[in-house]
């Protein structure tokens, strides 16, 4: 049957966000009263140059008048993401974006006004002990110098803000709310809804006639549109490129150097992890042989990839289980950590199922002065507890960061936080091996780890590539139409899946990629898949998970590369890359190990 109504679902299983705001009339004040803090921001332009004293109350006004907006923002931005197909929900988090983009209007003088004061007195006044929460944050602002404009290239810039999320919203809308995908066939034979939640349970199936029909329904769908979901992605990329190029960024691929910028992650970081991961291919050959001998298959297909080698016996996880099973799996982290995962489902920090409109995947969306939220779309898969356990790792460091930084520095980077959510996962698939002894049920455990690896690093490292590659047709002014697009990814599945048969059905998957509206993200899960196995490695080993909370704590208030060393990984070396691919192939040798005596005994 077809998704609940958000207004059918328990409430014990939403999230409640009255400890952001107590109701919605509460919500309308503070907007009010955040549209009305734009008005003190206007007397500020002049101010911040013209004395270290001028400058510390400048940014005190902009980061206690921020705060306010961008709680304003995330409630209105959660309301929605619960049902983004109710109109009030819509003219909420429009209002709330507005305010934002007219916030950063306002603001565009605030770099370019830093910038014109000369270097020495900056460093001078940057010195004084009452600018200490900002140190950081304009010596950022300082590196950025050749890449900001004047102040009124800045306010035109800052104009654009709120045109340019229209690709995003755009396939937001289409994806979450007016996309209506075929009945499929269940395992019973039977019409079974085919859904955004549902399709990775039919890609999970068994029976391939399942998996197969689940495949080429749910991607014919997107194939319907992709004349559309071109032009709008491409209009996105011709965003990204038209950003960089109005900020001075020409190498290679401006877009990508300009994303990276922001963190001080070196281009090289990017390449060399594509280069790394190209080197580990082999060993995803021989992944894929095993698999397809394990499945007991001529020929293995894209849509053979997801479901298990082999039965674990209880493949089904209810919520409650997850939750016993994360708490246990994250006892490491020691007992403040076991605190908080308690208040997170106890005080409903956590939205659990599927419903209509609801949007679709998982997330964790912190807020700072209350406490962070989980947005997650659970349909009862061991797969659902890892993304659980996942979700709660970005919460924690949310939590935690907020706790220990003031607001100019409690917001950590994308970078880093991917390496919060899967320590998470590598500490719950390490936890769940070293409880099982039955070769069988750990074969299932090592098969799910060596996925977490397909899907997180060389997955997302093949996603990374191919934003790469449409960035650089734009900037070499070729156009992103649906067959190039399309031509770009089906080279991709043929190099990262060599020895699969490659569908052409799925060539237009990259069209249901919401991660690629904010470009140049995804490679991050690859690299924070690598440090998190490091960071886990290590806390197992010496029982100590002092460095890594204090990591943990470190929110923005460093570069997240010098924020990691903290936690024993650096990232300026490939070491940490490197040796993740590693733990793969000895995993698979182990897997290999299993299987091999199952086939050749009949048990596989």
């Amino acid at each position: 049957m077809e998704a609940k109504r958000r207004c059918d679902v328990n409430p014990e299983n939403t999230w409640n966000l009255t400890a952001v705001y107590p109701d919605r009339a509460a919500w309308r004040a503070a907007l009010k009263a955040a549209e009305a803090d734009l008005e003190a921001l206007s007397a500020l332009p002049g101010t911040l140059c013209r004395s270290a004293e001028g400058l510390k109350a400048g940014l005190d006004a902009i980061f206690s008048t921020g705060e306010r907006a961008e709680r304003v923002y995330r409630y209105a931005f959660l309301c929605k993401s619960g049902d983004n197909g109710d109109p009030e929900l819509q003219d909420m988090e429009a209002r709330a974006l507005s305010l934002l983009v007219n916030r950063q209007t306002a603001l565009a003088f605030v770099d370019p006004e830093i910038l014109s004061i000369p270097p020495e007195a900056l460093d001078a006044w940057l010195a004084d002990g009452a600018l200490r929460p900002y140190r950081h944050l304009v010596g950022n602002i300082a590196r950025r110098r050749a890449h900001t404009l004047d102040a009124g290239g800045e306010r035109l810039l800052a104009m654009l803000g709120d045109a340019a999320q229209a690709p995003g919203s755009a396939f937001e809308m289409f994806e979450s709310v007016d996309m209506r995908f075929p009945d499929v066939r269940d395992e019973d034979g039977k019409p079974a809804p085919l859904t955004h939640g549902s399709f990775p349970v039919y890609r999970d199936s068994r029976n391939r006639a399942v998996r197969r029909t689940a495949f080429e329904a749910y991607f014919g769908e997107f194939g319907k549109y992709v004349n559309t979901l071109a032009a709008v992605y491409g209009g996105q990329v011709k965003l990204d490129c038209f950003y960089a190029a109005a900020r001075g960024f020409g190498g290679a691929c401006g877009a990508c150097e300009a994303a990276l910028f922001e963190d001080n992650v070196p281009v090289n970081l990017y390449d060399g992890l594509i280069e790394a991961v190209h080197g580990a291919l082999p060993a995803m050959r021989d992944y894929l042989e095993l698999r397809r001998r394990a499945l007991g298959l001529e020929a293995l297909h894209l849509y053979d990839l997801y479901v298990p080698m082999v039965e674990s016996g209880d493949e089904d996880v209810p919520f409650e289980r997850a939750r016993a099973m994360v708490a246990a799996a994250l006892r490491p982290l020691g007992e403040e950590y076991q605190g908080l995962l308690r208040r997170a489902f106890e005080e409903r920090w956590i939205d659990v199922y599927e419903n209509r409109g609801k949007t679709t995947g998982a997330f964790s969306c912190g807020v700072y002065g209350a406490h962070p939220y989980v947005l997650l779309n659970y349909a009862g898969k061991l797969n659902d507890a890892f993304t659980l356990a996942h979700e709660l790792g970005h919460a924690m460091h949310s939590w935690f960061s907020d706790a220990a930084q003031d607001y100019p520095n409690h917001d950590y980077s994308i970078f880093v936080a991917e390496v919060a959510s899967t320590v998470n996962e590598v500490l719950l698939t390490r936890y769940l091996l070293g409880e099982e002894r039955d070769p069988h049920r750990r074969a299932a455990l090592l098969n799910h780890f060596l996925e977490g690896f397909r899907t997180t690093v060389f997955r997302q490292t093949l996603f990374a590539e191919f934003e790469r590659k449409a960035h650089e047709l734009q900037e070499r002014g070729e156009p992103l139409t649906a067959q190039a697009l399309n031509g770009v990814y089906h080279e991709l599945n043929a190099l990262y899946y060599d020895g699969a048969v490659i569908d052409d059905f799925a060539d237009v998957e990259w069209a249901r990629i919401p991660h690629f509206y904010n470009a140049f993200y995804v490679y991050q899960y690859a690299t924070g898949f690598s440090c998190a196995v490091a960071i886990a490695d290590r806390i197992l080993r010496t029982g100590d998970a002092a460095d890594y909370l204090r990591f943990l704590h470190t929110g923005g208030s460093d570069y997240p590369i010098e924020e990691l060393k903290l936690a024993g990984v650096d990232l300026t070396k490939p070491d940490a890359i490197r040796d993740a691919l590693r733990v793969f192939a000895d995993t698979l040798e182990e897997l290999k190990g299993i299987l091999d005596d199952g086939l050749a005994n009949g048990d596989v």
